[in-house]
């Protein structure tokens, strides 16, 4: 009884509190460091005259939007904010590594040194910064992300901890420059939905309660962001979230990533132009395609084959990342290593590049002193690289296209020589990188490589055809870099599983006429990539970490599609009475306060199921938590807290049972649960039999569930 009393006492005082709350909220030291009756406040008609202000600004754009729609935007300018940072800091140290190399000049060990150490320290400080602050701020962080909004819940990933461990190591890992060869795309997915995820709090404390909101919103739309504010295109963000990010995009979210996405995007080129480094907003990777003959008609062919080679070496490649992880996670040296002094790990691999990559070594073939961002430049370029350097001039202007076209013809080497070495040897190397225990992206990598792919395809046909192909009348020559645009939109495209680059293509480079056979040759890329269901390069991450990702699961075992509820149920910890481990939350018609009592304490969650007997099982409705509570505090003595005997008053007499508009079955499959969980975005589903209660399953079982699956844990038992 004395319990009974408490109980009570604590929800009054609850509510009490809750109310106050919302009427007069001040922090707890905030009551106590202003407790005095004569305390002294600053500047009082000033802070009065601001309060005002603010409040009528917000009068008036109260009435243009909700809370939420400025949240959006928000989240737009802050994550198109940081990477406008990033980048800036980025360049100054990149020019700064650059500016020393060239001063050794004639020292070949010193420069030697330069060129090794210099990304050697700066890889060894992001691995040591990013894990001793968060250890979850290492590698893409886009598997998590996917995860997450697949609706499984990983608060350690969206920290404000992690966010800034992950910030300052992106930073250190880009630096390093094309000697490590990653990027920031996955990176910049995950450091948005970590503003998105703060973003979404703070739109919940401004509304002064947690009223229902279709879960992870802002977080789908951190996903467009990210890709906006990182290329400058709005659209393909906005697709890349619909396909790799949600396992259900729903319409409603359609218009909310589009205005975060133009946020980010607009205010991204806005920032280049404040800063001077463009005079006018503009593509980022601006071509000069010829719009008059753009290709022939017999090249559609070759955007075909290329198509297909960019499908078959996107196999090979993902071959040999999953080899690599498989052996770094076998071999006990380096697990070892990994496991204690991953700064040392980073280090040795981070030299290896460096040693490869050396300009006066095999790096001379490889156009190892480009930055990345040279690197696609050049290969976007629509100038045949060999009719070029022929009749190039030394010395070149600063800034001259063919200083980076020289890179690729060393003392006179063919640049397809040249383009072979480099795919050749960025295979293994970026391989080898992309194990590294630091933060870093893999899409903008796999985009050069592809870039570099169609480059030689476009090289090789204009050495066949040094006049052009004729069509008609007309002849012109060919240009390879529309080959080296399908290229990258192809190779990524079929390394992620995705359509989106080849939008991604045309909005990065402004350049509309090379889009039919782009799309032509992803679609392809595609088909060959995902025969077999081989796995793309964010499920193989996914399947390594053993992440509860349900999709990634189904793509490698499609047996899995067809385990039922009552196989899990009846092979786990979940068994226990059949009743998926939800049993004490059961109350029946006749339920008094004790039973309510019980089952309230033992779950937290917002709907109990009512059955009419614990015997029959039969499912009559559910009744929500507060209608629960309302009803124990009716059955209380006001005075003394003791609990009162009412006749006739039970559960079905008090509370308003509300049907079950949605029941899962026990021959429901896992995949089937979560696709209904996921759509109708319900907390806990109803599993049925004949009308008779099986069981109660919440999203943390379903986790619990999926994970055994990702383990291995489960296999399908017919039986």
């Amino acid at each position: 009884m004395e319990g009974t009393g408490l109980t009570r006492a604590a929800n009054i005082h609850s509510v009490t509190d809750k109310s106050d709350g919302e009427e007069d909220y001040a922090p707890t030291n905030e009551r106590l460091l202003f407790a005095g009756k004569n305390l002294w406040k600053p500047w009082q008609h000033a802070r009065a005259r601001v309060k005002a202000s603010l409040f009528r600004l917000w009068g008036v754009l109260g009435t243009l939007g909700g809370f939420d729609w400025y949240c959006f935007g928000a989240l737009g300018i802050l994550t198109a904010l940081m990477s406008f940072l990033m980048d800036l800091s980025v360049a100054k140290l990149l020019e700064a590594h650059r500016w020393l190399y060239v001063q050794l000049q004639g020292h070949l060990l010193l420069q030697f040194l330069c060129w090794s150490l210099y990304p050697t320290i700066l890889c060894a400080l992001s691995t040591t910064f990013s894990h001793s602050i968060s250890p979850n701020s290492a590698g893409s962080g886009l598997p998590e992300v996917r995860t997450i909004l697949s609706g499984l819940e990983l608060p350690e990933y969206l920290t404000l901890s992690n966010l800034f461990a992950k910030l300052v190591g992106l930073t250190c890992t880009l630096a390093a420059g094309s000697v490590v060869f990653l990027g920031k795309v996955g990176p910049f997915v995950h450091l948005s939905t970590m503003v998105g995820a703060f973003l979404d709090r703070l739109s919940i404390t401004f509304h002064g309660k947690k009223e229902f909101r279709a879960r992870n919103r802002m977080l789908i739309a951190s996903a467009a962001v990210a890709v906006a504010s990182c290329f400058g295109a709005p659209v393909s963000g906005v697709l890349f979230s619909m396909e790799v990010m949600s396992v259900h995009f729903t319409v409603h979210d359609y218009c909310r990533c589009f205005l975060s996405a133009a946020f980010g995007a607009l205010t991204f080129r806005l920032l280049a132009v404040w800063s001077r480094e463009q005079e006018t907003i503009q593509a980022l990777f601006k071509t000069s395609f010829s719009t008059d003959l753009p290709y022939h008609p017999p090249e559609i062919l070759v955007f075909i084959l290329l198509g297909l080679l960019c499908g078959v070496w996107t196999c090979v490649f993902l071959y040999c990342h999953r080899w690599s992880l498989l052996f770094i996670r076998t071999n006990q040296a380096i697990s070892k290593i990994l496991a204690t002094e991953k700064a040392a790990y980073s280090a040795m691999v981070a030299f290896l590049l460096a040693l490869v990559t050396f300009p006066h070594g095999l790096g001379r073939f490889m156009a190892s002193t480009l930055s990345m961002k040279q690197l696609l430049a050049s290969f976007l370029h629509s100038q045949q690289w060999k009719p070029a350097l022929q009749n190039v001039s030394v010395p070149l202007p600063p800034g001259a296209p063919e200083s980076m076209w020289l890179e690729w013809s060393p003392s006179g080497t063919s640049v397809l020589f040249t383009l072979v070495v480099f795919l050749g040897m960025k295979l293994w190397l970026l391989v080898l990188a992309m194990t590294l225990p630091l933060p870093l992206g893999f899409f903008m990598p796999i985009f050069i490589y592809g870039a570099a792919i169609g480059r030689l395809v476009g090289e090789g046909l204009a050495y066949m055809f040094p006049n052009g192909i004729e069509s008609g009348e007309i002849v012109r020559p060919i240009n390879p870099g529309g080959y080296a645009l399908a290229g990258a939109a192809a190779f990524s495209g079929a390394m992620t599983h995705t359509l989106s680059p080849a939008l991604l293509v045309l909005e990065m480079t402004g350049q509309s006429t090379h889009a039919a056979p782009t799309l032509l040759a992803v679609l392809l890329a595609n088909a060959v990539a995902r025969s077999g269901r081989r796995p793309s390069l964010y499920d193989n991450v996914s399947l390594m970490k053993k992440l509860p990702h349900l999709p990634s699961l189904l793509r490698t075992q499609p047996d899995l599609s067809f385990i039922q509820l009552w196989q899990v149920w009846n092979s786990g910890e979940e068994a226990h009475d059949g009743r998926g481990g939800a049993a004490e939350m059961v109350l029946e018609r006749d339920s008094g306060p004790a039973e309510v009592r019980q089952a309230l304490s033992s779950s937290s969650e917002a709907q109990f199921p009512v059955v009419e007997s614990y015997e029959s099982a039969v499912l009559l409705g559910s009744v929500h938590r507060s209608e629960l509570e309302k009803f124990l505090y009716s059955q209380t003595d006001e005075s003394s807290g003791l609990e009162l005997d009412i006749l006739g008053q039970s559960l079905g007499n008090v509370c308003s049972i509300q049907p079950v508009t949605v029941q899962l079955s026990t021959q429901t499959t896992v995949q089937q649960a979560h696709s209904v969980m996921s759509i109708l975005n319900i907390q806990l589903g109803f599993v049925t039999d004949s009308g008779k209660l099986s069981g109660v399953i919440t999203w943390t079982e379903l986790k619990k569930m999926i994970e055994r699956l990702a383990k291995g844990e489960i296999k399908q038992n017919n039986g």
